[in-house]
């Protein structure tokens, strides 16, 4: 559900973009602001449109809600610049004295909730750097650009700002830190509430850092803003002042409308930081020396922790927030905790307000409880770090502790101490999956129960539940939508559904508003499964639809862009003889070729990268032995590899500037999965090599997440492609368990950051049922044109019908 209300006047007057006008709220004003700027825009027939209600508005402020868009009630959509000045003369006196945050992206008004920001006010949209649809406005020259939403205020560079705002500009340049006795080095932290700062007291010179709170803004659970928590943490502080691991006070301050609270900097890294160089587990075969070295290193480590938080509790204080990331390691490896915004007395014995998933406490647990849970889950996460599976099921605290028991020389009443207090009287819980036909049996049907048990063919907006993005304009494609689960499930024998199906058809034919037009994000995705299953006329009116649009301004990525259209219209026109379809691949596939250089990917990989341009090219190729798109496929699989880096382990990764990455869909294995279908046409001396490095970032014994593009699934399917008797691909298959949980009378998996349980192909359960295909099934499952082995690529030429066919 779209969480704004929008109302137009019976004749519509707003251009395309212009300066647009925010109103601010928060809970004790949105009520009255919104009901004196109702009666101001209906009564001068202004285009308008408002959150739905106080839980909307809620999670706009919260504290990890986007800081571009945090704090907006109201827009409004002035008919030019005349009318803007009256509207912000006019509704500004009826708003004038009410409370509101301020909004980061505009230009605030006075010191009322009135805030402007030039923008677009028509839905249009055009490619970014990074080959994405985004929304747009038109430049000085008449071209789309990217409208863009970021935390700071400012004009293109075609518009002038109107002469009445630059008073508001000047008030709002006035304020400077330039009168500060600190200087900021860095910033170390964003959250819509405030950043955190690095600088230095430029009267001692001595290191600090320096908190800021926004008011109105980075809302708790509790209600309370990001000014009452650094309030409450300054409080805190001082209380605990003089324990070793907690920093201490120096300074608080307002500047302009922030707050600041200066504190001792804590030298040293937090303690997540340490898992990718140091947990053996990442390796493909563990050290034993590395694993109790590690083992030695994490005991000491909670122990410091430990240690800290029984001081805190001895001052009569709750900490609150114990996650990794409020862990800081010193260089010694002794430990200090960070971040006392929501430490309270303990005894108020409140619950958590603010906590990271992976430590957030039962809502049974409360004052020192909270602490306990939270040294409970740091014992588990410091050797497997999935607690966020907890919040799903305190259960599988057992079946964690049992697979730290099995790798590391980990005391088990250490493990044993930790489950008591997390599950206390929850049964344990655990899966396994066996690679033999049997075991493959017994997953297919937990899987393929528990996805069966989570649609929902009443609702409208998605038949299976999965990522949000499906609430983007994805609920028919494959990635996360219908499409995807309906083709895992055929594909790997798990059953048809009928209902289901025609779920999917219906709503192909008359998509909602804004559903994607690609392979993966929408409704060529929908037809090329569509076709697959059967239902040929609701493929072909997909297809039309999408054609009707202005599909050639799409990217070149595979995910949703011209390479995945140019693959389903090609098969398509083969298996239904429309040779229209057959001249727009043609031309989809022309205008890739046209931009293939313009340089090295923004977003390597197989979704958003070189990779899936290549396979574009390696299909057509087997259609018409042109050799030219070899060469095409070759050149954007090297621009891939460019941007590739090796581990010390000799794995090969994509190199994101912050982490590198081994996955399916944004990763190496990706682009490993497109060089098999390239080297079963042509040798190639650097793709050979990086195709053996690509198998050793597959053959790591921890992942994260369990999910077929950006988990252990993803590298299942890519080595079960090369051998399915391989040893890896058997441990990869028992060791998907890890992340399993119950759900009705089967077996699910949980999605992106293991928040929810997913049922779609990218990130849920039925991707991880798709990858045990490849990998079990007596027809190995694969993907959209990807084969399953590599046996000659030529059979790929022959049209077929199924969803899942051997070559494609």
């Amino acid at each position: 559900m779209d969480e704004w209300l929008c109302y137009e006047p019976p004749a519509a007057r707003t251009p395309a973009q212009g300066w647009k006008i925010h109103v601010t709220g928060c809970a004790e004003s949105a009520a009255e602001a919104l009901d004196r700027t109702w009666r101001h825009c209906v009564g001068n027939g202004i285009e308008f449109k408002h959150l739905r209600g106080p839980g909307a508005l809620r999670m706009r402020n919260a504290k990890y809600a986007p800081r571009g868009a945090s704090g907006k009630l109201i827009t409004l959509y002035p008919a030019g610049e005349q009318e803007l000045e009256r509207v912000i003369g006019e509704l500004g006196a009826l708003l004038d004295g009410l409370p509101g945050p301020y909004i980061l992206s505009d230009l605030r008004i006075g010191d009322g909730p009135l805030h402007v920001r030039y923008g677009g006010f028509a839905p249009r949209r055009c490619l970014d750097e990074r080959g994405e649809l985004v929304p747009a406005f038109e430049n000085g020259e008449g071209e789309l650009v990217p409208d863009r939403r970021s935390p700071v205020f400012t004009v293109p560079d075609w518009v002038s700002l109107p002469p009445f705002l630059k008073p508001h500009l000047e008030a709002r340049a006035a304020t400077t830190t330039a009168d500060l006795p600190y200087r900021i080095e860095k910033a170390l932290h964003f959250s819509n509430g405030g950043g955190v700062y690095e600088g230095t007291d430029t009267r001692t010179g001595e290191r600090v850092v320096l908190k800021e709170a926004r008011p109105h803004a980075g809302l708790a659970a509790d209600g309370a803003d990001a000014v009452t928590r650094l309030g409450r943490e300054r409080d805190m502080l001082t209380r605990l002042a003089g324990i070793d691991g907690v920093p201490g006070v120096r300074d608080h301050f307002t500047l302009g409308e922030h707050h600041f609270l200066v504190q001792d900097l804590v030298e040293g890294r937090t303690l997540n930081t340490f898992f990718a160089e140091r947990h053996p587990l990442l390796d493909p075969e563990p050290d034993p020396d590395r694993i109790a070295e590690y083992t030695d290193w994490a005991l000491r480590v909670y122990a410091g922790v430990e240690r800290v938080i029984g001081a805190i509790h001895e001052r009569g204080v709750v900490y609150n927030d114990l996650h990794m990331f409020n862990v800081m390691v010193r260089p010694d490896d002794s430990v200090a905790l960070i971040d006392f915004e929501v430490a309270a007395p303990a005894s108020e014995a409140g619950r958590q307000t603010l906590a990271n998933p992976a430590f957030l406490a039962p809502r049974d647990r409360r004052g020192a409880d909270v602490d306990r849970y939270g040294l409970a889950c740091l014992r588990l996460a410091l050797f497997a770090p999935m607690t966020t599976l907890l919040v799903l099921d305190l259960g599988k605290a057992r079946h964690l502790a049992d697979i730290i028991a099995e790798h590391f020389p980990v005391p088990r009443g250490f493990l044993d101490e930790a489950v008591a207090e997390i599950a206390r009287d929850v049964p344990g819980t655990s899966a396994a999956f066996a690679p033999d036909p049997p075991g493959w049996r017994r997953a297919r049907a937990a899987l393929g129960s528990a996805v069966l048990a989570g649609a929902t063919p009443g609702r409208d907006d998605r038949l299976f539940p999965g990522d949000i993005e499906q609430f983007g304009g994805a609920a028919l494609g494959i990635a996360h939508g219908a499409a995807g689960v309906l083709y895992a499930l055929e594909a790997t024998g798990a059953g048809r559904r009928p209902a289901h199906e025609e779920w999917l058809a219906r709503r192909a034919v008359d998509p909602p508003h804004g559903t994607g037009l690609g392979l993966y994000d929408g409704l060529m995705g929908a037809a090329y499964v569509l076709e697959g299953l059967g239902y040929a006329e609701a493929a072909a009116a997909a297809v039309e639809r999408c054609l009707a649009e202005r599909w050639e301004r799409l990217g070149t990525d595979l995910y949703g862009g011209l390479p995945g259209y140019a693959l389903v219209l090609d098969h398509l026109a083969a298996a239904m003889g429309e040779s229209a379809f057959t001249d727009a691949a043609r031309r989809a596939a022309d205008i890739v070729a046209g931009r293939s250089g313009e340089g090295a990917p923004a977003r390597p990989g197989l979704m958003h990268g070189g990779a899936g341009r290549a396979l574009m090219f390696i299909r057509l190729y087997e259609r018409g032995r042109d050799a030219s798109l070899l060469d095409l496929a070759a050149a954007a699989l090297r621009a891939d590899l460019g941007a590739c880096v090796k581990d010390r382990n000799g794995a090969l990764y994509v190199d994101q500037g912050w982490r590198v990455m081994p996955y399916l869909g944004t990763g190496s294995v990706g682009i490993g999965l497109v060089i098999d279908e390239y080297l079963a046409l042509r040798h190639d001396e650097e793709f050979e090599a990086a195709r053996a490095a690509i198998r050793i970032a597959a053959s790591s014994r921890y992942y994260a997440q369990p999910s077929l593009f950006s988990g252990r699934a993803g590298m299942l399917f890519y080595l079960a492609r090369h051998d399915r008797d391989d040893p890896l691909v058997a441990r990869h298959v028992r060791d998907l368990a890890w992340h399993a949980l119950p759900f009705r009378d089967g077996l699910a998996m949980p999605g992106e950051h293991l928040y929810r349980l997913s049922m779609d192909l990218a990130t849920g359960t039925a991707g991880v049922l798709l990858a045990l295909g490849a990998a079990l099934h007596d027809r190995p499952a694969g993907l959209p044109f990807l084969g399953t082995a590599l046996s000659p690529a030529v059979e790929s030429s022959t049209a077929v019908t199924s969803p899942q066919p051997e070559r494609r």
